[in-house]
């Protein structure tokens, strides 16, 4: 996996509305239509797969 980069302005309003805290999320891909976004936490953690989630981008 990518390494994740803080999310901008516009990606921050898209994982708002979706539910999610900003602060606790780093974005993996940002496909124009969808948003893909991984868990900061599970990173840390040692072992296992990191949570990672799809959000839809509604224009």
């Amino acid at each position: 996996m990518k390494n994740g980069k803080k999310p901008t302005l516009r990606q921050k309003q898209i994982m708002k509305a979706s539910g999610l805290a900003p602060a606790d999320w780093l974005v993996v891909k940002d496909l124009g239509s969808e948003l893909h976004v991984v868990s900061r936490m599970s990173l840390k953690k040692i072992g296992g797969k990191p949570k990672l989630r799809k959000l839809e981008v509604i224009a």
